[in-house]
């Protein structure tokens, strides 16, 4: 089972590549990078195999990554079990629907969104090189989970005991509120609703025991077969749109930096992929085992609430 990792830009103002944040730990610091390595080599000496690692990087941080890995030695991973390939980009529009231009003079784009990964993959020559090293089954996860299991023999399990050909392990959302996707049913087919599109007046629907009908969240951790991902490499996922703060020039050259979202951004989710397939094989895990997200500087889901949860999980094993 080969693992994948997307490379995000960072949200709360670290530069560069978001694999190039380091979290302090009681034993020493390690950047998220360093972590998924870890991971990968608990999973090799286990298993007694070497797990191609692909990474996934914008048109933004791809040097920056390529550069950052070499510096650091790409943390003792073998490097011809490294493959690191860029996504596709789209323009922005602003609010007037006019295309932006950049302070390169060029028109201004954006990475596509994790539902990219399917083409870019086709594209960039990542499904050849998975067909040579005879890969069956490709693991799927973000890189700001540091509790995501990226051998996940459970849920690679179930997928294939239930004859599917994708997988998707959950966790309970913690609250009407949280902002991650939920699955759900949409004419018999799996689906994952983004939090950003489901209304507030159903996010907060119970059942007979008190659980949300809505909270079943996608956490980025999903397994596919070879053919889910060939099949899905040659479908065109829809499109989302979401406002984001973009610089600009403008008509007299001059670089506007904008105080607020002004931009259109469109973005492919790699849900959207689910519906393609008559129906996949669903994992609830735990959140203390599962989910421990670096998304904000401060409060839930933050370095802090991260390192916690990394390290009460350690404490355990």
């Amino acid at each position: 089972m080969q693992q994948w990792q997307e490379v995000k830009e960072q949200d709360f103002g670290h530069p560069g590549a978001k694999g190039t944040y380091r979290i302090e730990f009681k034993n020493g610091g390690k950047y998220l990078f360093e972590i998924i390595v870890d991971t990968l080599k608990r999973a090799n000496d286990k298993y007694d195999v070497i797990i191609p690692w692909y990474i996934m990087t914008s048109n933004e941080n791809n040097e920056n990554t390529i550069s950052f890995l070499e510096n650091n030695n790409y943390f003792g991973y073998p490097k011809e079990y490294i493959y690191i390939f860029e996504q596709g980009k789209l323009p922005l529009l602003n609010k007037q629907g006019k295309l932006l231009i950049g302070k390169n003079g060029l028109i201004k784009e954006a990475s596509n969104g994790n539902g990219g990964i399917f083409n870019s993959m086709l594209k960039k020559g990542a499904i050849a090189d998975m067909d040579k090293r005879g890969i069956e089954w490709l693991f799927i996860g973000s890189v700001d989970n540091i509790l995501l299991k990226y051998v996940d023999v459970l849920l690679l399990g179930l997928t294939v005991a239930k004859g599917n050909q994708i997988g998707t392990r959950t966790v309970l959302k913690r609250s009407p509120n949280e902002k991650v996707g939920v699955l759900c049913k949409q004419n018999d087919r799996v689906r994952v609703i983004e939090y950003t599109e489901l209304p507030n007046d159903i996010s907060g629907i119970t059942n007979d025991n008190g659980e949300l009908v809505f909270g079943e969240s996608h956490i980025m951790c999903n397994l596919f077969s070879m053919n889910a991902i060939k099949k899905s490499s040659t479908k065109e996922l829809e499109y989302h749109v979401a406002l984001k703060k973009a610089n600009y020039l403008d008509e007299k050259g001059n670089l506007i930096e904008p105080h607020e979202a002004n931009a259109y951004k469109f973005e492919q989710f790699i849900f959207d992929s689910f519906k393609i397939f008559d129906d996949i094989a669903i994992l609830r895990g735990k959140r203390e085992e599962d989910f421990a997200p670096v998304k904000n500087i401060t409060g839930e889901d933050s370095p802090e609430t991260a390192k916690k949860l990394y390290e009460n999980y350690w404490k355990k094993i």
